[in-house]
């Protein structure tokens, strides 16, 4: 523990050094799909505040909820009308305190999602812009530019949308004429904020305050990579990288200089509240840089506290790429001071059941065998770790959701299905045998806003919890050893030399964690019976597409 001085009293506040932040789990709700409290189909706050309990019997230390704000709901919240109130879909201001409240008595955190590159065209100042002239200053808190052509019908330049499409729309004058461009790097219905107009830096800094002063711990903030684009706004090389990595490749569209100093702005702002109270607020970004070197300066001791790591997401199920990933995480972005935020799975990914699956072996197993082993691998990993709803019951991708009830602005966009989101954002099952599986309320209760699959049922919270040898538990036990063990949580790593196709590690003094990423078994890195593993696992062996945990006096067995 050590002091720090009230900024305006000047009374000493007493500051933990463990920061809460470093080595917690954070459970990411998706707050529509979560659990729905008033029958209408679609998750609210009320079911949030339902679920915390079920939330601290899994043993996260917090949650982060989605966008619930005001929203016409063109990205599912993405899209912010008003960023300082509830959308009556979810609730209201009144039943958000109160699931605050909840929250602080059962020790759980609570992360809200800011959406800064980005508003709805529904945001009050889009809808001053559209009504404003060109040269205005309410088109000045946008990127609004003069076509190109004799008749200005042509963009202002050549970027795509990372959703597909032009990232330029053109608006109707006043009089009726065609007239200048603005920029989405999303949807059409997403105007991006000109971060260069002070207007835009101090709208958000009364944003955060709002939410602050109700009592969130921090924020996790969306395209954290964005919000200044080139001053020149140039062509690109390459205009279609965007959509076809659905990724920030657009180097003159992200990662700008200038976007660290909105950073180093905010955190002071977290730190102007710290010092009030003594309690850490945080700021995790959702940074998609090329390397780990560029990602580890977005959490400078100034700046971000975190930032997610997608490498590991995104890395193929094989032992040297695992490693290889991990080491440079480690390396430059822990040697920052931050820790690593590690994550396998979010709403804009496939699920890690089925994205480690493989062709042809749908039904062995194998893509949940694969996702045990790399949850286990995860929470043994030094720093952070974020669990996606649903993550814990195992819950495969929906991939065969009829094309009449794909609400992915993607789709809607570009008509097709690849990348395409909503198999992983399908409502949660709770309990029963049918849809809904106890996710909506009442016996009138209205269909999920996306239809769950009948196998569902198998995966209900239910019977999970009832399953000593199910996802959740395997996820339950791994937490509890996570809080308790010493050896686990914020540190550092040491590699052990294995056979091929396995990884081994230790951490602190004998914690050893294996993953056999082949099919076949292997020797354990380890003799004796392992402390926790994601798979049946005699002593010493390993057998393939299984991760375990072992307390070992030889730190190089």
């Amino acid at each position: 523990m050590h002091n720090r001085r009230h900024a305006q009293t000047g009374q000493r506040v007493t500051i933990d050094k463990h920061r809460w932040w470093r080595d917690a789990v954070i459970y990411q709700v998706y707050v529509r799909s979560f659990l729905d409290s008033t029958g209408d189909g679609i998750g609210d706050l009320a079911g949030v505040r339902a679920g915390l309990p079920y939330l601290k019997k899994l043993g996260v230390d917090g949650v982060w909820l989605s966008p619930f704000y005001p929203s016409p709901q063109h990205d599912h919240g993405y899209d912010v009308a008003d960023y300082c109130d509830v959308d009556p879909v979810f609730g209201d201001l009144s039943e958000f305190d109160l699931l605050m409240t909840d929250a602080r008595r059962l020790g759980i955190k609570v992360l809200l999602d800011i959406v800064p590159n980005h508003c709805s065209e529904e945001h009050p100042w889009f809808r001053e812009a559209l009504a404003a002239a060109p040269g205005s200053e309410a088109r000045a808190r946008f990127h609004f530019a003069d076509g190109r052509g004799t008749d200005g019908s042509e963009p202002p330049n050549n970027w795509h949308s990372m959703f597909g499409g032009p990232a330029w729309s053109r608006v109707t004058e006043q009089d009726g004429t065609p007239g200048q461009w603005y920029l989405h790097m999303f949807t059409t219905e997403q105007p991006d904020l000109n971060w260069r107009n002070p207007e835009v830096g101090a709208h958000f800094d009364h944003a955060l305050r709002f939410w602050l002063d109700r009592g969130v711990d921090g924020f996790r903030i969306d395209v954290a990579a964005g919000l200044y684009k080139h001053p020149d706004l140039p062509d690109s090389p390459d205009p279609e990288a965007d959509a076809r990595t659905r990724d920030s490749v657009n180097p003159l569209a992200w990662n700008q200089p200038e976007v660290h100093d909105v950073w180093r702005h905010w955190r002071s702002v977290c730190e102007e509240y710290t010092a009030r109270d003594g309690q850490e607020r945080l700021l995790v970004g959702e940074v998609s840089v090329p390397t780990a070197r560029e990602h580890a300066l977005y959490v400078r001791h100034d700046e971000l506290h975190q930032a997610f790591f997608f490498d590991l997401l995104s890395a193929p199920w094989n032992a040297d790429a695992f490693r290889k990933v991990i080491s440079h995480a480690m390396q430059d972005i822990a040697g920052t001071g931050s820790t690593v935020t590690w994550v396998l799975n979010n709403h804009d990914q496939v699920r890690t059941v089925t994205r480690y699956g493989e062709l042809g072996t749908e039904g062995s197993g194998l893509g949940a065998a694969r996702a045990r082993a790399a949850a286990l691998l995860m929470l043994a990993l030094p720093g952070a770790a974020y669990i996606y709803q649903g993550e814990e019951l195992g819950l495969p991708e929906v991939v065969d959701l009829p094309d009449d009830v794909l609400t992915d602005p993607i789709f809607r966009r570009t008509g097709s299905r690849a990348r395409i989101r909503d198999g992983c954002r399908v409502p949660l099952p709770w309990s029963g045998h049918a849809s809904p599986f106890g996710f909506t309320s009442g016996a009138e209760s209205a269909k999920p806003w996306l239809p769950q699959p009948a196998y569902f049922a198998e995966y209900a919270t239910d019977r999970a919890l009832a399953d000593t040898h199910s996802f959740w538990h395997l996820y339950r036990d791994g937490l509890q050893l996570r809080a308790g063990l010493p050896q686990l949580g914020e540190g550092a790593l040491r590699w052990l030399d294995t056979q091929p196709g396995v990884l081994a590690f230790v951490r602190g003094d004998g914690l050893v964690c294996a993953v056999n990423f082949g099919t076949a078994p292997t020797p354990a890195p380890v003799s004796g019976t392992p402390l926790l593993s994601s798979g049946p696992c005699a002593p010493g062996v390993l057998p393939g597409s299984t991760a375990a945990w072992w307390i070992s006096d030889c730190t190089n067995p």
